[in-house]
């Protein structure tokens, strides 16, 4: 189980980490992010609740801002982390009607707790998946491919043969927005920062789906004026960088496009060109899938076909997990050390 304290450490962070219990605690303050290990019992199952096995759960940005207390979210602490994983149900209580034993589920909603091998939950609190597809694919399902998702339907009537441009092509947003443009026919333009490794990185992309990857610094060279010629101007920008970043995104949209933004990678405003919106009438909308979820949370059935769609991507092969590290609940400190680092490849997910 994963909570936050805002207690004062003098020590280290590394110094912090502690192996020496069974279970998962993260705690915060201001300076430090220290992650503990503890046994916590368990609540007893009410008539609404489900007993969950945690399977696999990531650790995403978004849970280390939270810790960090610099994310939207900010729960009364001490509380549990992790804001996606799969759990497989154990047992259900006596008014439980759409869960069974043997079930797979995933939260509804960020700051559920997902960093915990055993919790009590409420039965609202949680929705189905088939167990037949993949465990990785299962366990980064709900946040990254559900932005992807709503991002390539709620803003621009995308036919086959648009295009859409993306900064932080490699994230896993970027990889679930190829997936799930290339299965609808859309072309993308993907955009990633130089590194030794950008070929391999590229090939990867293409393979995966995207129809051309270029480095950041080609937004500002004449070749994007070729490249054109073979790809019609996006529809839609979709900026999880900021900065420079977005503002070249912006540049090379068509007339009337919009750029939606998800995220701040660079921790740097988006600066929006006057000439782009008064001579190319952009629109520029940001997007929180958490809000989403809560906005369309009354009688579920948009969340439920959402996820009906992607995991029917999953099962044809067309949606794949993004490249992810698996790693050992009791090695939680190098997962969460690796996970801070510029140009992490793969997703650290913590195995239970």
């Amino acid at each position: 189980m994963l909570l936050f304290c805002s207690e004062n450490f003098p020590k280290p962070v590394r110094n912090l980490f502690n192996t020496n219990h069974n279970g998962y605690i993260l705690y915060t303050c201001i300076m430090f992010l220290v992650v503990r290990l503890e046994d916590v019992e368990l609540p007893p199952i009410g008539p609404t609740d489900v007993l969950v096995k945690m399977l696999a759960a990531p650790i995403n940005p978004s849970d280390i801002n939270m810790i960090q207390g610099t994310y939207a979210i900010l729960p009364d602490l001490p509380a549990v982390g992790g804001n996606e994983g799969v759990a497989q149900i154990v047992e259900v209580g006596g008014q439980v009607t759409s869960l069974k034993a043997g079930d797979w589920v995933i939260p509804k909603d960020a700051g559920l707790g997902t960093w915990r091998t055993v919790a009590v939950l409420a039965e609202d609190d949680v929705i189905s998946l088939p167990n037949d597809i993949p465990l990785l694919s299962a366990a980064t399902l709900g946040v990254n491919p559900c932005t992807a998702f709503r991002m390539l339907s709620d803003f621009e009537d995308l036919k086959p043969g648009d295009s859409v441009i993306q900064n932080a092509a490699n994230s896993g947003v970027g990889q679930a927005v190829i997936q799930i443009a290339a299965a609808r026919g859309i072309s993308t333009i993907n955009v990633v920062r130089d590194r030794p490794e950008f070929t391999q990185l590229s090939d990867r992309l293409k393979a995966m789906g995207g129809t051309h990857v270029i480095k950041e610094e080609v937004l500002r060279r004449p070749e994007m004026k070729e490249l054109f010629k073979i790809c019609p101007k996006p529809k839609l920008a979709l900026n999880g960088v900021g900065g420079n970043s977005a503002t070249e995104l912006l540049r090379h949209l068509q007339y009337g496009g919009s750029m939606v933004t998800y995220g701040g990678m660079a921790k740097k405003p988006v600066t929006v060109p006057v000439s782009a919106l008064i001579f190319k009438d952009v629109k520029v909308r940001g997007f929180w899938v958490t809000q989403w979820k809560r906005d369309h949370s009354s009688d579920g059935k948009a969340f439920r076909a959402m996820l009906d769609e992607l995991c029917l991507l999953v099962q044809q092969g067309q949606l794949t997990a993004p490249a992810c590290t698996e790693v050992g609940l009791q090695d939680y400190s190098e997962a969460l050390d690796t996970a801070m680092q510029p140009f992490t490849s793969a997703k650290q997910v913590l195995i239970m």
